[in-house]
This record gives C-alpha cells, structure tokens and sequence, in this order.
C-alpha cells in the first residue's frame, strides 16, 4: 500500500472503487481526515485518456456542487501514474450495504432516504449536471439517517468534452434508463429513472428488471412492466404503487420531469404513514456489498462472464433464449421502431440492421397458440335461431339482396305517385 499522495498521508485502504483504490488520509497542513480516490494511469494511451478525463470530470462536476446531500471534493492531483480527488470523509455505510443485511427497510426510512437523494440530483440538474450511475452503492448513509451521493465519474456536464467509445454504454445494467440502454442523449430525467429503480428495490426486496446476463436486463428495461410495489409487499399505500410507475415510465415525457417533484410526492407519501421511530444503523461494518459490474458495458452481444454472473445473481424471473441476445431485441425494435431508432439501437449495439426476410423468417419460426374455443351454450326452448341451420350462407345472401331490390322499388314507386 502507497504511504503518500501529494501532500496526503495515507493512512489505509478503504476499498476498491469503479476505477481504483479509496484510502482514508490525513491533511497535514489542516489536520483534516480525508477520503482519496485514486485511478491508476498506467494504462495504454488510449484507455489512459479516456480515463483519466472522466476522472477529472468527476472532480469538476463534484467540485461544482455544494450541497448537503452530494459529497464534498476537496482537491485534485496526480503522483506519477496515480491521479487523486481528495474527498469528504464519509463516517457511515453504503446504502447497498445497509440492503444486503437482509429484510426491508421501514418504509417511512426508505421513502426519506430516497428523498434526499432526490433532492441532491434537483440540485445537481440545477446545475446542468446528470449523475447518470445512481445505484444503492453510490449512496453513503452516515449518522441519523443524512443521505450523500457520491462517485460523480461518469457525470455529463453541458460542457463536456470526454467522449464515450463507440459501442460502449456508460452505467450499471439494472439501474439504467431506456435511454441509456438506447444510447440515446441522455438528460434529468435518466437520473429520476435510475432512482425509481433503486426505489422498487428498496420497497418489494427485489429489482424491477431482471435477467440472466445483461442483455437481458436489458431487454426488460426497453419492454417490461414490474408488477405494482403493494403487489409484492402488500403493506405498501397505494400512493406509492402511482409514485413509482411514474418514476419508471418508459416515455420520458410520463415521467417526472424534475428530482424536486418526485422529492415532493415521496415526502408527501412519508407524511402520511406513522414513523418507525427506529433509528437507522451506520455503525456496522461493510457486509460485502455489490458486486460492481464495469462503468463501460460492452454490449456487443456477447456474453461476458462477470457479467453474467453478477446479473444472475440478482435474477427472480428468467426470460426465453429466444429473447435472450442483442440480436433478438434488434429483431423486434425492426418491427416495432422508428428507421432512425434502428439504426441508432444498431450503432449502439454493433449488430448489422436485420433484414425484411430475416425478421419474416424468425417471425415463422415462433408458434402462437390457438385460442380455445368458447363452451357452448345451451339455447333457451322460447329462442329462435338466427339463421336457419339448413340454409345454405349464398342463398341467405341473394334472399337479403332480392329484399333490398324490393324494397326500393316499391320506394321508388311512392315518390313516383307523389312528383307525378
């Protein structure tokens, strides 16, 4: 373990971050304890810049920000091939920490956690800043309950220059956006989606989109719709079932607009529920927490075994192999999608745009079960036939035909007698 960074003591490892090494330090010159994200920049050059400039971003977009639930930076600096952000030092738990201890959260809890989380990204997105990795393992809880948001690394300011690879997308698989997983521009309204997600796992124990690898996911993300909250822990009000559908809402444009609106909703369901009156524990240690899956997700379509695993681990409900591939969802965003959606999914994806008779071929292959017929039902004595069984259906047609002609002429007839 390294001794000093800069002008920092390093006093010990705090874990492994998305991109490097957390220690706890000491500033000599104020006697102040600090936190110490590094980055290892003995990289090839291209991976080098990439980055090492979403490392700065995160300290511009961070040191920006000066809020009550959004973690202080410090400092910012290189050693040789180790750059740093010198950060608060957080005396508390992760909030996927503090979930993976098993059981629910009283809700009045869990509805004030997220609260405050949201209230941080209204002031972030004030600030022309999207988070766009909000996950229970980016959310530090530290005495009486004070929420922060933390790892600001893949954050898109306005002004950003730091460009993603081609085929990558930037985020964590089961808390990403519809957007996101499109690699569509992105704005506010992904972070309220990430939000909605951590939300519903926090209410019901289980994750909204699930899946046995990251196509999967996120196929479920661009097409599910998760059962209601109260549907899987029926103590739940029905305020909240309204609250998180429209958190989740696939549309951008049904979705909650700002952070400060879902922040509003969410204490106004707070304030009608009866509080816990138990006081949430930071004190224990680390249980393990999630198993973080790469900032940049390759989804090429091939599977990766990380990856695999850390989506099955949280998998409930198994999708069909046949729906389980980039190129099954490139099938079916063909003939759903806009041209100009298709070819953007393909871009992101980097899998060729099927063909009309590739997906006419795999539209043949998938067998639909026939409808059972109706049971009959027995007729009534008094009930007549509508159509005599014994008529053949041309002559039915001819004797209405004959009927109408009929039927005019004597018409014809009438008005004859009265013009004449």
């Amino acid at each position: 373990m390294i001794s000093q960074l800069g002008r920092y003591e390093v006093l010990g490892e705090l874990g492994q971050g998305a991109m490097g090494v957390v220690y706890k330090a000491r500033d000599p010159l104020i006697d102040r304890v600090v936190a110490i994200k590094t980055i290892n920049l003995g990289l090839a050059m291209d991976e080098k810049e990439e980055y090492e400039g979403r490392f700065y971003q995160e300290a511009k977009a961070a040191g920006r920000l000066n809020h009550p639930n959004i973690v202080t930076i410090y400092d910012v600096g290189k050693s040789g091939d180790v750059a740093y952000i010198a950060m608060e030092f957080l005396q508390g738990r992760e909030l996927r920490d503090i979930m993976n201890d098993g059981g629910l959260l009283p809700v009045d809890q869990v509805l004030d956690i997220v609260a405050q989380v949201a209230q941080g990204l209204a002031y972030a997105h004030e600030h022309e800043i999207v988070h766009r990795d909000v996950k229970p393992s980016n959310i530090m809880v530290v005495r009486d309950g004070h929420v922060k948001i933390t790892d600001f690394g893949i954050a898109r300011m306005a002004s950003s220059a730091v460009r993603t690879q081609t085929g990558m997308v930037l985020g964590s698989p089961k808390y990403m956006s519809p957007e996101q997983v499109m690699g569509r521009n992105i704005d506010q309204r992904s972070d309220i989606f990430s939000l909605g997600v951590m939300l519903y796992e926090m209410l019901t124990g289980q994750a909204p989109f699930n899946g046995e690898n990251v196509n999967a996911i996120m196929y479920q993300t661009l097409n599910a719709a998760p059962p209601s909250p109260n549907a899987i822990n029926p103590g739940l009000p029905e305020m909240l079932n309204f609250i998180v559908a429209k958190s989740l809402a696939k549309s951008v444009d049904d979705r909650y607009q700002n952070a400060k609106d879902f922040a509003s909703d969410l204490r106004a369901c707070r304030d009608t529920l009866p509080r816990s009156g138990q006081p949430l524990d930071v004190s224990k240690p680390p249980a393990g927490g999630e198993k973080k899956l790469p900032d940049a997700i390759s989804v090429t379509g091939s599977r990766n075994a990380d990856a695999e695993e850390a989506a099955g681990a949280v998998s409930s409900a198994k999708l069909s192999q046949a729906f389980d591939s980039g190129v099954a969802t490139m099938r079916l965003a063909a003939m759903t999608a806009t041209s100009e959606e298709v070819d953007q999914l393909s871009k992101t994806l980097k899998l060729t745009r099927p063909s009309m008779e590739e997906i006419n071929r795999s539209a043949q292959t998938v067998k639909v079960p026939k409808a059972a017929p109706p049971p009959p039902v027995a007729p009534s004595p008094s009930a007549r036939p509508a159509v005599q069984p014994s008529r053949p259906v041309a002559a039915s047609r001819v004797g209405n035909f004959l009927l109408f002609v009929i039927v005019a002429l004597v018409l014809l007839g009438i008005v004859a007698i009265f013009v004449f």
